[in-house]
């Protein structure tokens, strides 16, 4: 994508669970696009080093969202590295396909689920965006699951609808406490190629195929595209808004 396009040279963006995947998707694409990047993870520093390194990232930060206290030390040290940011993408959350995660109870993931990719997705908004706001500008960017909505059988589906519908729901109204200053959006992707979709059985590769009008499997770039362009003034006029990148699947 030309440089041009969606710039956001010279502003500040705080990526977190950065690491891998789509996080690490968007930093390269935020980062293609011009931004300074504050990048995060909870326990992949190793990995979270070495795309600082990749992308000239200005800071980092290590730690667990799931404690509330961790969540301020990340704003402290987000404020201390670049000021106040221009782009705030929270993209932390639980892996519970692949790992440990995939171990737990089905309580024990729903706690977690709530900690991270709810509780701290909303405490991070609401003080990063009252900052944004105190300044005049800013864009904060979500991610949800376009199944939320629709619905999806089994433990992680109704695991994963529980936590993304509440983002996508925190979304909308966030940028209605938030507007005119800061604009909040989220992106809700499909089926897309992460760790568990590289060995996803046969039955689950059929399945994507057989829900994606696309006929392939998204990958961490299509998301990364998306967060950019939301991210910059190309949608000024964008605020609220879910936007499904799911290769046209309809539930």
């Amino acid at each position: 994508m030309p440089a041009e396009f969606a710039s956001l040279r010279g502003r500040t963006a705080v990526v977190t669970g950065a690491s891998s995947g789509i996080g690490a998707a968007i930093a390269a694409e935020l980062k293609a696009a011009g931004a300074n990047l504050f990048l995060t993870c909870r326990s992949s520093a190793n990995q979270l080093d070495a795309l600082c390194r990749e992308l000239g990232a200005v800071g980092r930060f290590v730690g667990d969202l799931r404690d509330a206290r961790e969540c301020d030390r990340l704003w402290d040290e987000a404020g201390a590295a670049i000021g106040t940011p221009d782009v705030w993408v929270n993209n932390a959350g639980v892996d519970l396909l692949t790992g440990a995660g995939r171990t737990l109870g089905y309580e024990e993931k729903l706690a977690a689920l709530l900690a991270v990719d709810v509780t701290a997705t909303a405490l991070l908004s609401r003080t990063v965006g009252a900052a944004m706001r105190q300044r005049g500008s800013g864009a904060i960017l979500n991610i949800g699951w376009d199944q939320a909505a629709t619905g999806m059988d089994g433990d992680s589906g109704e695991l994963f609808a529980i936590a993304k519908a509440g983002v996508m729901a925190f979304t909308r109204s966030l940028a209605l406490s938030l507007a005119p200053e800061v604009r909040v959006n989220c992106v809700a992707p499909g089926w897309i190629l992460t760790a568990w979709g590289e060995t996803a059985p046969d039955e689950w590769q059929a399945r994507v195929l057989r829900e994606t009008p696309l006929k392939r499997w998204g990958t961490p770039e299509d998301i990364a595209r998306c967060a950019r362009w939301l991210c910059s003034d190309e949608a000024s006029f964008v605020t609220g808004q879910i936007v499904n990148v799911n290769g046209g699947a309809v539930r």
